[in-house]
């Protein structure tokens, strides 16, 4: 990881763009990122709606630069429509994200279609393809954030979305994420009615080198923020342990018992620069501390 520390978010919430006064509504919500939803939550006949709803709630948002909209797949008429609709709009979301992809160049042309209209967004992934994880060390240089799409990579596998499923896609997207610098997001859960399944996904993903996760439903967010926002405690400790390694001239410290030495030293500028950012994009509330 390379470059300064890139401001990612912790939560996603997805809407879909079926109602601008559900749209906005999400607004009140605490995620990071609010997400409108063009693809698979809209029926293919209501999508030209759903992107006049999404240009009404673009100009509604009080933060568009924390918003992301959810396209088509490219190669699909209505993946054309998306993107004149966003160039065309007067305000643009912070962030796109992609489906179906299988090639780095997708996100290239994409890129390079919304930069002809002066819009320059975020490009995020949603990896849901055997394509996208064969070549996700290319993909994930080429993007500014990957989003496991458990749903779909699932279906293509033919097999049921589990965590042993899904982990050889999690370890590859980690990799790729750290090697790249680029957010990493993990997929949203399907099994609503059981709360300590999200809870038990969000700490080993986070355990994973994961930073955020994805929600179809407001009421998950209180546990993914709890877990994969910023902690003081943790910041101190990083704070501290990059303090101790400076002080012992970049060798090895002891630090409560326990030897930290360059690596570590590393780690925790990392984790601070990283937590910063977040705060300074996405905190409204102090929680970064």
């Amino acid at each position: 990881m390379t470059g300064a520390a890139r401001a990612i978010p912790r939560s996603i919430l997805y809407t879909p763009a079926l109602s601008l006064d559900r749209v906005v509504k999400a607004w009140s919500y605490d995620a990071d990122v609010h997400l409108i939803d063009l693809e698979d939550s809209v029926p293919a006949a209501e999508k030209p709606a759903a992107r006049t709803v999404c240009r009404a709630a673009l100009e509604k948002a009080p933060r568009p630069e924390n918003v992301a909209v959810r396209i088509n797949q490219l190669g699909s008429v209505a993946a054309v429509q998306d993107l004149v609709a966003l160039t065309e709009s007067p305000v643009r979301p912070g962030i796109v994200m992609m489906t179906m992809v299988t090639s780095a160049a997708e996100v290239a042309l994409v890129r390079q279609i919304l930069a002809s209209a002066e819009a320059h967004p975020e490009i995020y992934v949603t990896v849901e393809t055997v394509e996208a994880v064969a070549e996700i060390d290319a993909i994930a240089g080429a993007s500014d954030g990957l989003v496991l799409g458990s749903a779909d990579l699932a279906a293509t596998l033919g097999v049921e979305i589990t965590w042993e499923a899904m982990l050889a896609a999690r370890q590859a997207m980690a990799l790729a994420c750290a090697r790249h610098g680029t957010a990493c997001i993990d997929t949203a859960n399907f099994r609503l009615a059981e709360p300590a399944v999200l809870a038990q996904e969000t700490a080993r993903v986070r355990a994973l080198g994961f930073h955020g996760k994805a929600t179809v439903h407001p009421s998950e967010l209180d546990e993914i923020n709890r877990v994969l926002r910023p902690q003081v405690d943790d910041l101190r400790l990083a704070r501290r342990v990059a303090e101790a390694v400076r002080a012992a001239n970049g060798g090895i410290a002891v630090l409560d018992g326990n030897m930290v030495g360059p690596p570590f030293a590393r780690m925790a500028r990392a984790t601070v620069a990283r937590e910063d950012a977040w705060a300074a994009r996405f905190d409204t509330g102090g929680a970064a501390g």
